[in-house]
Order: C-alpha cells, then sequence, then structure tokens
C-alpha cells in the first residue's frame, strides 16, 4: 500500500518523538538553527510575492502566490531534516505513550525553539543587507512587521492555535506518505492554507519581524518579543501539542 494508516502514522510519531527528545543539546540546537533559516526562506519570497501592490485582485493574486511558495519551508525542514518547535509538538503523542518524560520534551522545546530562533534572525539579518529589499519590497517587509506586532493578544492566540493545528497536520500527512512526492503534497496544501488564511507562527514571525525591524520598522523589542511571539507561541502549542496530538492519542492508541 502506498500510504500508512493512521494508526500507523501515530506509532511513526511516537517513534519520531523517542528519537527528537533524545538528541544532544548541539544537534538539537545547529538543526533548529537550520529550520529557522529554512523557514526564514519561505518567510522571504512570501513578502516578495506579495509586495507588487496593484488593486484588490493583484493584492489577492500576489497573496496566493505567496502562500503557494512559503510550504518549501517546510518541505526543507523534514525532507532535509532539521527540528522545527512547532513540528516537535507532536512530541506529546510520545510523551502520553509514556515512552519520553515531561522533562525531555521540554528539553526538546527550548532548545529547538532557541535554535529557530537565531536560524530565523540570522537570515533576516542576511535579508536586510541583501539589497534585495529595496524600494516596494522594503515596505512590503516593515509592513508585515508592523501590522504582526499590533495584533492584540487574544487574537494572535487564537491565530497560533489555527496555524498550528495545520501545520502538525501537514508533518502528519506526509508520515502517511512512503515517497518523497507524497511528501511534498502533504506538506504543501495544509502549510499553504494556513499561509492564505492569515493564521500566525511563530518561527516565521523570527523571520517576518526582525526583517522589518532591520529595515526600519518601527517596532520596539517588547512588541516584537511579548506583544506577538508570546500570545502567537502559546497559541501554537495549543493547536500543536494539545488539539491534534490528544485526539488522535485517544483515536488511535488510547
Amino acid at each position: 500500500m502506498g500510504v500508512n494508516t493512521p494508526a500507523e502514522i501515530t506509532d511513526i510519531w511516537i517513534n519520531n518523538g523517542v528519537k527528537k527528545a533524545s538528541l544532544s543539546i548541539g544537534k538539537m540546537l545547529v538543526l533548529g538553527m537550520l529550520a529557522g533559516a529554512f523557514i526564514g526562506f519561505g518567510a522571504d519570497v512570501f513578502v516578495l510575492a506579495t509586495s507588487g501592490g496593484g488593486d484588490a485582485f493583484q493584492s489577492m493574486i500576489g497573496k496566493l502566490v505567496g502562500a503557494a511558495l512559503f510550504p518549501v519551508g517546510l518541505m526543507m525542514v523534514i525532507l532535509c531534516g532539521a527540528e522545527l518547535f512547532t513540528g516537535n509538538n507532536l512530541l506529546t503523542l510520545a510523551l502520553m505513550d509514556k515512552k519520553i518524560s515531561m522533562g525531555q520534551m521540554l528539553r526538546n522545546w527550548v532548545v529547538v525553539y532557541i535554535g529557530n530562533f537565531i536560524g530565523s534572525v540570522l537570515i533576516a539579518l542576511l535579508l536586510a543587507k541583501s539589497g534585495l529589499f529595496a524600494d516596494a519590497a522594503g515596505e512590503r517587509a516593515m509592513a508585515i512587521a508592523s501590522a504582526k506586532a499590533s495584533i492584540p493578544f487574544m487574537p494572535a492566540v487564537l491565530r497560533g492555535i489555527g496555524c498550528n493545528v495545520l501545520v502538525v497536520l501537514a508533518c502528519w500527512m506526509q508520515a502517511g506518505a512512503k515517497d518523497m512526492i507524497g511528501k511534498i503534497f502533504a506538506i504543501w496544501f495544509p502549510i499553504m492554507m494556513f499561509v492564505f488564511a492569515g493564521f500566525e507562527h511563530s518561527i516565521a514571525n523570527m523571520t517576518y519581524i526582525p526583517l522589518g525591524m532591520f529595515l526600519g520598522a518601527d517596532v520596539g523589542m517588547g512588541a516584537f518579543l511579548v506583544g506577538n511571539l508570546l500570545p502567537v507561541t502559546i497559541g501554537n502549542i495549543i493547536g500543536g501539542a494539545v488539539t491534534v496530538p490528544c485526539a488522535y492519542y485517544y483515536a488511535y492508541k488510547k
């Protein structure tokens, strides 16, 4: 059969959780930096695709193109091998199955999150200094940063929930495919959906907002870290570590 069943996917992700929780801190950090950079590349092409301006129809087409390009970031994370905090929220499956401890899970989350942050900010700095964000692209990057930093707390949490439900479902679905093209399509559509819908991804925002800040957006560190990153991360955890894993663990392992 060309796909794994949902019950088999549950076991795959429990085993993935054990492997991820067993990585050394150094490997978690390096692979986390790579994942932050990969997601940053996705953020890069989204900004460029949506910087054309024009009428409402053209803007919507640009948003659709940007949403279609962004998933390449998660494709690289999964197919090239890296550690992404939002995807690793699925470690709660291994925790519920008593294959890892709470300490092991939190160790992975914290170290990978730090690695994601470092990689994302470095990519944002590289992009800001590259000369690719002059004129309309730079204005668009600053506008995105300002808009994200201005989202009220609870809407940011809710957008974070919606985002990571779709992100972990993309991670879940690709584990069901047994060939690379199947994994690519499994990743592509849920990620495209969350980007087009306007949901909030904490790791992508580690590139979006610093990029705008480096280019001159009027966004302070408090607005970035507390105003956006904190509520979005909370939402991502609720969506990715609680909602989807608990439902599937109950359905296929309980």
